[in-house]
């Protein structure tokens, strides 16, 4: 079976701009495509999980999700950090779109999306790790039994008291990364 690092996408490897759909407002955070290469060379699948309601909410379509997906990917990729899949929820149930206005299995913290990628992979979720700035993109890597590194950089409060508490908080992808292949070979380091 694989081992897998499941990766928010929106303040986790570019920058949260609010509905980011188009690629010049685009901004990688320090050192993603280092701790992604890490993880490509350590032999993890990386996958991107991503919300993206800006489709129910008819800010963009599933087309432009696609296009941006391709464009990080392949920007990653020219730096030699490789993602191996891009899944994305457009669902809200607040959408205006009515096609997309539903509660759905793949919105985080469900965990639909980290689903359909052990099906896709054979993912080993015992192995595997979710990494995300919110703590909905926590609550899906524990309901999915996976370790979890919450990014909370400088500014963003942790609440202590949440059902959802992370294996680790980490101020940025790159740390959380040096984290995750400390502990990697370790089971039951949750």
């Amino acid at each position: 079976m694989a081992k897998a690092v499941f990766l928010d996408r929106d303040g986790t490897i570019v920058e949260d701009t609010g509905y980011l759909h188009e690629r010049e407002k685009v901004r990688f955070f320090p050192d993603v495509d280092k701790a992604i290469g890490l993880l490509n060379r350590a032999g993890f699948k990386i996958i991107i999980v991503t919300n993206q309601a800006g489709v129910a909410r008819g800010y963009y379509t599933e087309g432009i999700v696609r296009e941006l997906n391709r464009y990080i990917r392949e920007s990653l990729a020219a730096q030699g950090a490789l993602i191996d899949r891009f899944y994305y929820c457009p669902h809200h149930i607040e959408g205006i779109i009515e096609e997309y206005r539903k509660a759905c299995d793949c919105r985080k913290p469900n965990t639909g999306m980290i689903e359909q990628a052990v099906r896709d992979f054979n993912i080993d979720l015992a192995a595997s790790f979710v990494i995300g700035d919110q703590l909905s993109d926590i609550e899906a890597g524990r309901r999915a039994g996976c370790r979890t590194v919450l990014l909370a950089g400088s500014s963003k409060p942790v609440d202590f008291a949440s059902p959802a508490l992370p294996s680790y908080i980490a101020c940025d992808l790159y740390q959380a990364v040096k984290w995750l292949l400390n502990i990697a070979d370790r089971p039951g380091s949750m």
